[in-house]
């Protein structure tokens, strides 16, 4: 099975949807789908994950399935704390003085438990980690890949050749690709990155005693920005 995780275009958060150049980044990464083939289409019930998946669902004339469990605000909600330097909540994995704890031995050591660090300010991690992984485990069961947590990998209960997309956000696509690659959120949301669009591929094939580790073949790819002469956006700096 592949799994085609898309973050959204670029956005307006209020209203919640797509700008001019999200509609573009949308039919771009939506066309090179297209040419991949997919069976199955997911999205969060955000709009603006809906509106960048709509293009590949006329293509390829599918419904688009909505998941609840990705929904951004729920993510934002258990992944953001509040910090005096912007004078809000804001989202962990940007606050430089948390990234520095997510690196750091300490937190290294606790691994799976990393969340248990005495040094973070008041938050909701372990709810949130807890929450997705069990919508996560039962998603990919349903996907036919059953989650083994002793071997840190999935068991093929029905194994196929699905390629399934799932569109939706970069804030809960750290802790759900974390938790799909059995990769621990604090490393995972300080190493990689996914710009407006981006795509991310996960190869799930099983061995032959049925047994299947996740493989991230690509996170945040944006060739068909390229692909299209769409811009390109790396933290306000246009290329």
């Amino acid at each position: 099975m592949l799994l085609f995780y898309v973050r959204h275009g670029e956005p307006t958060y209020n209203p919640d949807e797509l700008t001019y150049l999200g509609h573009m980044q949308a039919m771009a990464v939506c066309k090179r789908l297209a040419l991949f083939g997919v069976d199955k289409i997911y999205s969060s019930p955000c709009n603006r994950a809906l509106q960048t998946a709509e293009p590949l669902a006329k293509m390829l004339h599918q419904e688009i399935t909505t998941l609840d469990f990705c929904n951004e605000n729920e993510a934002y909600r258990d992944f953001s704390v509040d910090d005096p330097s912007y004078g809000r909540r804001f989202w962990c994995y940007l606050i430089p003085r948390i990234k520095r704890m997510f690196v750091s031995e300490e937190v290294r050591k606790l691994d799976r438990e990393w969340y248990h660090y005495p040094g973070f300010p008041e938050n909701r991690f372990k709810e949130g980690v807890e929450r997705v992984a069990k919508e996560t485990y039962a998603f990919m069961e349903s996907l036919g890949y059953r989650h083994d947590a002793e071997k840190n990998c999935y068991q093929a209960i029905r194994p196929n050749d699905d390629r399934v997309a799932l569109f939706a956000h970069e804030g809960f696509g750290n802790v759900f690709l974390s938790t799909l690659l059995d990769i621990p959120y604090p490393i995972f949301c300080t190493r990689f990155g996914m710009h407006h669009s981006g795509l991310s591929v996960i190869e799930i094939k099983e061995d032959q005693e049925g047994y299947a580790i996740p493989q991230a073949l690509m996170v945040g790819n944006d060739g068909h920005l390229y692909k299209e002469g769409l811009p390109l956006n790396y933290y306000g700096n246009k290329f």
